[in-house]
């Protein structure tokens, strides 16, 4: 148990540097992304207005069947892509990319690839 907690502060710490540093706003909001153990969430969020403009995760009706027989990796890429055509739809194009303290590879990478090919500028 002690070394999941040593790990979880020091996700949070990095979590709080990089945010420190980035800011989401109207023209350019922040794609914030949280892993579970089973699931992937993805959020647009507007920092300024503390508002949460687009969310897309492994859990949204619309892509339950299309990930049925996917690994999480790939899972990833299709919410990325999902939420990159949604982004479109409603005007945006550019974000700023928040890994949230996880390492830039994996799930992380194949969400952020996803959304480039969805058409986002990260």
């Amino acid at each position: 148990m002690k070394k999941n907690k040593i790990k979880t502060e020091r996700r949070n710490k990095i979590r709080r540097r990089i945010r420190s540093t980035i800011r989401g706003t109207a023209e350019r909001p922040r794609l914030c992304i949280f892993k579970s153990n089973k699931h992937v969430y993805l959020q647009l969020i507007n920092d300024l207005e503390n508002r949460t403009i687009l969310s897309v995760s492994t859990k949204t009706a619309d892509l339950v069947q299309d990930l049925k027989d996917k690994s999480t990796v790939e899972a990833a890429s299709v919410v990325g892509k999902a939420l990159a055509e949604t982004a479109k739809d409603q005007g945006y194009t550019k974000v700023v990319f928040d890994r949230s303290g996880y390492k830039y590879h994996g799930i992380v990478k194949a969400a952020a690839d996803g959304a480039r090919e969805g058409g986002l500028e990260l």
